[in-house]
């Protein structure tokens, strides 16, 4: 008997928090055989990509698919989920990297999408039965692949996106991104990836000790061998695997960029990328050995049974890590993130590592030396929203939010700080002066720290891309820049995130208004036209054929493609706004000079 793809049996994770049943069956051989000889109709039933279940053999055995239609796309969608990538992270695999499944026959129903990795989850996941119920484990290292209903594999392959979710490296799963919605929708065929990663303090133990034992940036790690595993079985899908656009949110964006600075990559993994509201630059890349990262171990570990060990360098720590609980690991791993939020020093980031990180990111920006490719990135007017104390209301307030976020300014770049972002309780002109924000439920202070954080963490990291990755020499890729401004909420405004559901054309949003439905269908237009053809503008398909010209920023001109501008329908107001604009645009562009500058002292 064949066991589906070849994997051992998934023995049950230690722990209650690995609730799911077995997805791996074995089959009988002789009896499929007898079946296609005895009913050659089974054979098209069994096999066809024409039927309910869609069947594509890969080079570690047999999958089958389903089709997948809410009622709410134009066409239904082959859907092959939950496919294991790498065998179960769990007992002696925790904390090593991924070890991709070996070849084999066996078979696998991926009707479902897999269970999330376990993390502390903030946005809501997509409540929809075809994906399966929703659940959380370590065997969590899985793959979903969608393709157009009769795609004949045989002929042309078509261009592949793979989405990688975002969330801070502590949350975040394959269900929060819409991505068959997101293909149904397109004019122009292509075959459409989701994955998920190891998260939390379970692809984030990044430590002198990890570091001394091989096992950095497992999260990261992890990304890539997805990456691999459709290198090497994505045109068995009708996908081409010289044509893959990679795509991510937050965090997800931060990793691509650092793929992107990897000139080491011995293959090339992908060819072009779309990377919303993040970006290697942004925020601090600190050494295993940091104080930080060393502060970070030493809480997580008396949070557990393995707090006895004094010495946070002795091997034995991950024997006595790797024979906890699922449980115990991920409660205490969460309550160091938790501690760390506050202060937006999150705990279980990427490190300098030597490999996937080799060099600061901007040293890496400056070498020139780096994985050429098309971009397609942006940011939202309000990505400090969900991040900073929304009860700030004293002026002090300000400052002691970042001495503590980067210790590393100084008095006089304080000072310059707090002129650049006026006090709204001593300047009344001050643009983050809002009478509103007591009704709100906010302090005075909040849409001053919120701006401040923006700009440092999203905003001025995404812009510096597009300067970037744009200023090395004329036969470089174009990069493509867009800002969000749809006002979402009266108090939050456009937040980090808020595209999402957008770019994937989700009935949620376009079912809103028409102005919603536009922006939403406008920019769909422009990230499958990007996946598709390169360019957000060459496709010239479909309802909304006819949008704007997107130009690439070039010469240093801020050319913006700005998106939602003037529309507060879901924040209480009527307006419509605009859809989709070019523009020059340098919002917060004496902010951004700021941070930029006084940002290379901070990697340590």
């Amino acid at each position: 008997m064949a066991t589906a793809l070849s994997a051992p049996p998934r023995t049950k994770a230690p722990g209650p928090s690995n609730t799911t049943t077995p997805r791996l069956f074995a089959m009988i051989p002789v009896l499929l055989a007898a079946l296609l000889v005895y009913f050659p109709s089974a054979r098209q039933h069994l096999f066809g990509s024409h039927d309910a279940h869609p069947t594509v053999r890969i080079k570690q055995g047999i999958v089958v698919g389903k089709l997948l239609d809410d009622g709410k796309i134009p066409a239904p969608v082959e859907g092959f989920l939950g496919i294991p990538y790498a065998l179960p992270p769990i007992n002696d695999l925790r904390f090593r990297p991924a070890v991709p499944v070996p070849k084999g026959n066996g078979t696998l129903e991926a009707f479902y999408m897999g269970p999330r990795c376990p993390g502390k989850q903030m946005v809501p996941f997509l409540e929809d039965s075809l994906l399966g119920p929703d659940a959380e484990s370590e065997d969590c290292l899985t793959i979903n692949v969608f393709r157009p209903h009769g795609h004949d594999t045989s002929r042309a392959k078509l261009p592949v996106s793979v989405l990688i979710p975002g969330g801070a490296f502590n949350r975040g799963a394959a269900r929060m991104h819409n991505t068959y919605t997101m293909l149904a929708h397109s004019p122009e065929p292509f075959v459409a990836v989701s994955m998920q990663y190891r998260i939390g303090v379970f692809g984030g133990l990044n430590t002198e000790l990890t570091e001394k034992e091989g096992l950095l940036n497992l999260g990261l790690r992890d990304m890539y061998a997805a990456l691999e595993w459709v290198q090497e079985n994505i045109a068995d899908f009708g996908g081409d695997p010289d044509d893959v656009t990679v795509m991510g949110l937050s965090a997800a964006a931060h990793g691509i960029g650092h793929f992107i600075m990897d000139a080491k990559q011995p293959k090339k993994l992908f060819h072009k990328a779309i990377m919303d509201s993040g970006a290697h630059t942004a925020r601090t890349i600190h050494s295993p050995s940091s104080a930080l990262n060393t502060q970070h171990f030493r809480d997580f570990l008396d949070l557990t049974p393995c707090g006895h060990y004094k010495d946070l360098g002795d091997p034995d720590i991950l024997g006595c890590l790797r024979a906890l609980s699922s449980e115990t690991v991920d409660r205490a791993g969460k309550d160091v993130f938790a501690r760390s939020e506050p202060s937006v020093r999150w705990a279980w980031q990427p490190v300098l590592d030597g490999h996937i990180i080799s060099r600061r990111p901007l040293d890496a920006w400056k070498s020139g030396n780096w994985n050429k490719v098309p971009m397609l990135t942006g940011s939202t007017h309000n990505e400090g929203a969900n991040y900073v104390p929304k009860t700030a209301n004293a002026s002090a307030d300000f400052i002691d939010f970042f001495s503590t976020l980067l210790p590393h300014l100084t008095k006089s770049e304080l000072a310059e700080l707090e002129a650049l972002y006026p006090d709204p309780a001593t300047d009344p002109t001050s643009p983050y002066a809002d009478q509103m924000l007591a009704t709100l439920g906010a302090g005075a202070q909040y849409r001053r720290i919120e701006a401040a954080y923006g700009h440092y963490a999203y905003t001025c990291p995404v812009r510096q891309t597009a300067i970037w990755g744009s200023s090395n020499s004329p036969p470089d890729p174009p990069v493509f820049l867009y800002h969000w401004v749809l006002n979402r909420t009266a108090l939050l405004g456009a937040v980090h995130g808020d595209q999402m559901r957008y770019q994937t054309y989700n009935s949620e949003v376009r079912g809103i208004s028409a102005a919603q439905d536009e922006v939403s269908g406008k920019f769909h237009a422009y990230c499958v036209s990007f996946i598709t053809k390169g360019d957000p503008s060459a496709l010239k398909k479909g309802r909304f054929a006819a949008r704007e010209e997107w130009t690439p920023w070039k010469d240093g001109r801020p050319s913006t493609m700005v998106l939602g501008e003037g529309n507060d329908e879901r924040a209480g107001g009527t307006g419509k706004g605009t859809a989709a604009q070019m523009q020059d645009y340098t919002w917060g562009e004496e902010q951004c000079n700021f941070w930029w500058r006084v940002s290379e002292r901070w990697e340590d």
